[in-house]
């Protein structure tokens, strides 16, 4: 029987189109060319992160809460 996660992605738009990342899994990151494209890739991407983990018998768990902040930063 297969769990369900909830995790939190981010999408930024970039010069060459979109890329996304889930920061609750280290490393799982990936790009498309339209917001949309990004979105199904990062759901592969994650399904494909967690599914490795299990191999492993890496347990997972999913983040309690995230908070998405922005700061100001002079140079």
């Amino acid at each position: 029987m297969k769990r369900l996660y909830h995790l939190p992605i981010i999408i930024e738009r970039d010069n060459d189109g979109y890329f996304a990342f889930c920061p609750a899994l280290q490393g799982c990151y990936t790009q498309g060319d339209t917001y949309e494209e990004a979105l199904a890739n990062i759901k592969d991407a994650a399904e494909l992160h967690i599914e490795d983990r299990s191999m492993d018998h890496d347990e997972m768990r999913e983040p309690q809460s995230m908070s998405l902040s922005m700061v100001e930063v002079a140079v």
